[in-house]
Order: structure tokens, then C-alpha cells, then sequence
């Protein structure tokens, strides 16, 4: 069990005080979306422990354990059902069916915060063959972040823009940014579609020190140009996720003769 739950006789079992500044129910809260993540808690249909089982997982009362769980599914980490219970959302933060959502979007959808560690920002004239063909330009402003979710590292991003793009885009907070709304909603461009070519790849040195695995684990790679009007390519992402946290779902049709 992964929480110390520090019974004390002035805080009665489920009272949610806990030693320390940390409430109890909170404790809880981090615990579940812990163990949850390892497939833990819950049964093969992505359905959760009821909250008797889970106070007696934790040895503490369902008030304390029904307030770890409110904000749980409030975040969207869970849907609850009457009558069938509290069940898992999504097993992984990333379920690709068609949908054209960038990281912060993905990650908040699943239940999880989103965050990044800004690695490189600029105008650059340095860019491969590629990006200068996909862009069309002779310069592009870049931004390099490792991306993460709840505080943990689970990506990196590399992605290049048009100039005057860049240069908005740089007077935002490039943290919290969620792209896609501010190209729509701030920038006034319409995003069209996407291509969006999916592959193996293996962490080099850089990236494994960034992502906290050895040099050689295995990682997802994308590449994905994204359009607006009349076909102009308004960004180019280059990204390497650790597998564990993604997953790719595509819908299959049968053609007949």
C-alpha cells in the first residue's frame, strides 16, 4: 500500500487529517491515480474498486475515500455510472481514433495535468531539408519542450512553425499553452487537417536522460504536419512518447469485392 495513513488519537479513522501538511483524502486521491496507472484497483473492464473495498484497501472510512475520488472524476480520470459503478475513463492518456488534439488537450482529457520544461525556443535557419520543404521557409521559429503529465516526463516535442507564427506563439506562456485553441481562438487560423505518420524508434542518450529510461528503450515517434486553408502547413511536430503511456486505436473497414 502506497499510503501511510499515521492513525493519531486526537484524528479518528476517515476524519481526513493526517500527520503532516498533507490531508488525508489527498493522500488517497495520489495513491489511487498511482496504482490505477499499474493496473491496479481495478478489474479488466477498467471498473474501479467500490468505495468499501477501497476503504478497506486503505484501512479508512468511504467519507475520506468518496472525497479522494470526487476530484478524480471531476478531472475526468474516471466517469461514474448509477447503478454499475466508477469506472476508468482511459487506461492510457493517449487513445488516437481520429481526433486532432494536441498534448495538453490529450493529457487533460484523460484526467492527468499537463505540463512542460521549455528545452529551446528561437528563430532558427538551422532546420533539415524536410521542415524547409514542409514550411516553405528559409527561416522557422522552433520550440523544443519535454512534455509531462502529473509532474512525470513522458515526451518530447520538437516543433517548427512560420515565422510570424512563432513570433506570436513567443509572447505566450509556452508552458500551459494549449496550441491548437490559440491558433483558432487568438491567432484567428482555421486548422484544416493533419498527416500524421506513426513509428518505432530508440532513445539516444538525450532523450533517455530527459525521459528517465535507459539508452535504448524502445519509444514512440510521430511526425505530424498539421494544415490550415488551402493547404498551408501552419506546424511540423516532431515527438518521441514513452509506449507505456500512449496507445493507438484505429477503426478498420473490410473492403469486398
Amino acid at each position: 500500500m502506497a499510503v501511510q495513513t499515521h492513525k493519531k488519537n486526537s484524528a479518528p479513522l476517515g476524519s481526513d487529517v493526517a500527520e503532516g501538511s498533507t490531508p488525508l483524502h489527498v493522500q488517497i486521491r495520489e495513491s489511487i491515480r498511482s496504482q490505477v496507472r499499474d493496473g491496479k484497483l481495478i478489474d479488466a473492464t477498467g471498473r474501479l474498486m467500490t468505495e468499501a473495498e477501497l476503504g478497506r484497501h486503505f484501512s479508512v472510512s468511504r467519507i475520506t475515500i468518496r472525497n479522494a475520488i470526487a476530484p478524480l472524476v471531476n478531472e475526468g480520470m474516471f466517469d461514474r455510472s448509477r447503478g454499475r459503478g466508477t469506472f476508468l475513463r482511459s487506461n492510457q492518456p493517449e487513445n488516437w481514433v481520429g481526433r486532432l488534439m494536441g498534448f495538453s488537450e490529450t493529457i487533460r482529457d484523460a484526467g492527468y495535468h499537463a505540463g512542460a520544461r521549455i528545452l529551446q525556443q528561437g528563430m532558427t535557419n538551422r532546420h533539415d531539408a524536410a521542415v524547409r520543404e514542409q514550411l516553405r521557409e528559409r527561416a522557422v521559429w522552433q520550440l523544443k519542450r519535454l512534455r509531462l503529465a502529473d509532474e512525470t516526463p513522458i515526451a518530447i516535442e520538437h516543433a517548427f512553425y512560420p515565422p510570424e507564427i512563432g513570433l506570436e506563439l513567443e509572447k505566450r506562456d509556452l508552458v500551459s499553452i494549449i496550441m491548437y485553441r490559440v491558433f483558432e481562438d487568438e491567432l484567428g487560423l482555421t486548422i484544416k487537417d493533419a498527416q500524421q505518420t506513426i513509428s518505432a524508434d530508440l532513445a539516444d542518450a538525450g532523450s533517455a536522460k530527459l525521459l528517465g529510461v535507459k539508452v535504448g528503450s524502445p519509444l514512440l515517434a510521430i511526425e505530424r504536419v498539421t494544415f490550415g486553408r488551402e493547404g498551408r502547413a501552419l506546424e511540423l511536430l516532431r515527438a518521441v512518447y514513452l509506449p507505456k503511456f500512449f496507445r493507438l486505436s484505429i477503426s478498420l473497414t473490410r473492403r469486398h469485392s
